[in-house]
């Protein structure tokens, strides 16, 4: 009887002893991970943002980000460009953390800008000075065209071509040159507008000028003023 009534209180005590140190034992809270489709829409808000001045339809694509990153959840994402990148073709977004933890991500994205640019529509010979009637207008994806490409033909026309161009080929502002307006010496008229009234008078060039570049003029009075060369003699002054 003895020895069955310490078996029996061992037995008693033994799952108190084994369930002790899980009864202490506390289990960690899952830390929080970041939603990965929060990024990318953030990414895609910022780009979309970036773009919304550009002459055409804006498309934007962000890449995808690697499902592997584990990154602890943030309250505020902010989407940043790194340093040279922009809204235009195929670029970087970054996105940064600051609380509760610290890091930062870049995302491959690419913007498209779909819309009208200028083409040749006759073959043009250097020196050639742009009409109406040698433009052309066609549409496309303006980030895949050449740097400095001309949207609207009044960027064109009065302008001289600088090399020649074949039929068909996109405009470029480098391609182009103004027609010089004022030569040095000549007589010129000045007229200066305002509010509500426009004055003006003779004047003589001391300086050759396109068309839109500023020159300065000197007055039947000895005065010398500055304003923009225009087409057909003139300069103008804007108060």
């Amino acid at each position: 009887m003895k020895l069955s009534f310490k078996f029996a209180l061992a037995a008693l005590a033994m799952p108190f002893a084994l369930s002790a140190p899980f009864a202490v034992a506390q289990v960690a809270e899952p830390e929080a991970r970041q939603d990965l489709g929060a990024l990318k829409l953030a990414a895609e808000q910022f780009l979309r943002t970036q773009a919304s001045g550009l002459p055409g339809e804006v498309k934007v694509t962000v890449g995808s980000i690697d499902p592997r990153m584990k990154l602890p959840a943030c309250a505020t994402p902010e989407a940043f460009f790194p340093s040279s990148s922009k809204a235009w073709g195929k670029t970087t977004v970054g996105i940064r953390c600051s609380v509760p933890s610290p890091w930062t991500i870049y995302v491959s994205a690419k913007v498209q800008v779909h819309g009208d640019y200028m083409v040749a529509a006759v073959p043009l010979a250097q020196g050639q000075t742009i009409t109406e009637a040698d433009l052309a207008k066609v549409k496309g994806d303006l980030t895949a065209m050449p740097a400095g490409i001309i949207t609207d033909a009044s960027q064109a026309i009065g302008r001289t071509v600088a090399n020649s161009v074949r039929l068909g080929s996109p405009l470029r502002q480098d391609a182009l040159r103004n027609q010089q307006a004022i030569q040095q010496g000549q007589a010129v008229r000045v007229i200066l507008n305002g509010a509500g009234f426009s004055v003006s008078s003779e004047a003589r060039a001391l300086n050759n000028a396109n068309e839109g570049q500023l020159t300065q003029v000197r007055t039947s009075n000895g005065q010398v003023i500055s304003g923009i060369a225009k087409l057909g003699g003139i300069v103008e002054l804007t108060y």
